[in-house]
């Protein structure tokens, strides 16, 4: 990043990556010696959806929807490149690849640290994690990277739509059980929280801001003021994430190392490959990015709620989809930079 860039950015977006280790620290000290916080945070939970996190990642993708001019969801649909790469990458590719990669290592190549039973229910928490691609967060690794809002949104929107009829015969498949109850109360919910609630509060609010005070006011002095929020809202997410994990992340350092290992070469290798074909087929960064982004990413609150009604919540399954929310934000901010640092590869129009 050259210092042209980085005078343009923030105090918190300039140190990003000090502060994502700070919040991490402090929200895993939190859940080691103030669990009562934690604890109550906790209750405030509905249908397996976090409120406060639910919160958090609304007040994230709020000001990117205030940037959505609603007629360009129209043109964002005779764009099918980048479309084509996120469905292909999501459904056809990465729950099989999250499959064959989490079978390597946890079965074969860590089988001496890791008794056979357990493996097993590793692996299947982390096919939970690759049949469910991202539904919220993937607003903020667009924001963070100048997506196309709009494009982001029909992305989000036909993935949602997909999960309904693709997530449980892919889970039955890879996981060879037939009876797969899906958490529809939890999926429902989380579209509502992440995609309609943000959608509607954008577009009645860039409507009357526009009436009122004119687009020049909107984009210059109104949206600015968000600048924050996003990142803000980050780090808090990291700390409640971690304090909400503090106890099991001390408990079993190294079984959760272990498990993290294929799911971060899963993440790199899915969003390489959506992001290198998007660059193969000369899609516009601001589509080629979320695109890419969408795939890498997971929706975690479903893999979770899904793992705890399969297996219950002390299962190895359910501790492999919670470290996919642990290694989820560091990731995905990692692979921020990198697709920050390439916006060269990718045609201006």
């Amino acid at each position: 990043m050259n210092r042209k860039q980085d005078a343009g950015l923030g105090f918190f977006e300039k140190y990003l990556s000090i502060w994502v280790i700070v919040c991490i620290i402090l929200g895993i000290i939190i859940g080691k010696f103030l669990p009562s916080i934690p604890n109550f945070l906790n209750k405030l939970e509905y249908a397996h959806v976090s409120i406060p996190i639910a919160v958090l990642i609304w007040l994230m993708i709020y000001p990117m929807m205030l940037k959505i001019d609603f007629s360009s969801i129209v043109n964002a649909t005779k764009q099918p490149r980048g479309l084509t790469v996120t469905l292909v990458t999501n459904w056809l590719i990465k729950p099989f690849t999250m499959f064959l990669i989490a079978s390597l290592f946890i079965k074969v190549i860590f089988k001496p640290l890791i008794a056979a039973d357990l493996a097993n229910e590793y692996v299947a928490g982390a096919i939970l994690l690759g049949a469910a691609p991202c539904t919220a967060m993937v607003f903020v690794w667009s924001h963070l990277t100048k997506g196309d809002p709009a494009y982001t949104l029909i992305q989000v929107a036909i993935n949602d739509l997909i999960i309904l009829f693709a997530f449980t015969p892919i889970v039955a498949l890879l996981l060879g059980i037939s009876d797969i109850e899906v958490p529809y109360n939890t999926l429902f919910l989380s579209v509502v929280l992440f995609v309609v609630i943000p959608f509607l509060a954008g577009y009645l609010t860039r409507n009357h801001i526009i009436k009122k005070h004119g687009l020049d006011y909107l984009n210059n002095r109104f949206i600015p003021k968000f600048k924050n929020i996003t990142v803000g809202g980050l780090l808090l997410t990291l700390i409640i994430i971690f304090a909400f994990q503090g106890n099991i992340i001390l408990e079993n350092p190294f079984h959760i190392l272990l498990i993290a290992i294929p799911l971060s070469l899963q993440t790199f290798f899915i969003f390489s490959l959506a992001y290198f074909w998007a660059k193969l087929w000369k899609i516009k960064h601001d589509i080629a990015a979320p695109a890419a982004m969408i795939g890498a990413s997971n929706f975690f609150e479903l893999a979770v709620a899904v793992s705890i009604s399969l297996f219950g919540l002390a299962s190895g399954a359910t501790l492999a989809t919670v470290v996919g929310v642990l290694v989820e934000v560091p990731l995905m901010l990692s692979l921020v930079k990198i697709a920050n640092k390439t916006t060269h590869w990718f045609p201006k129009n």
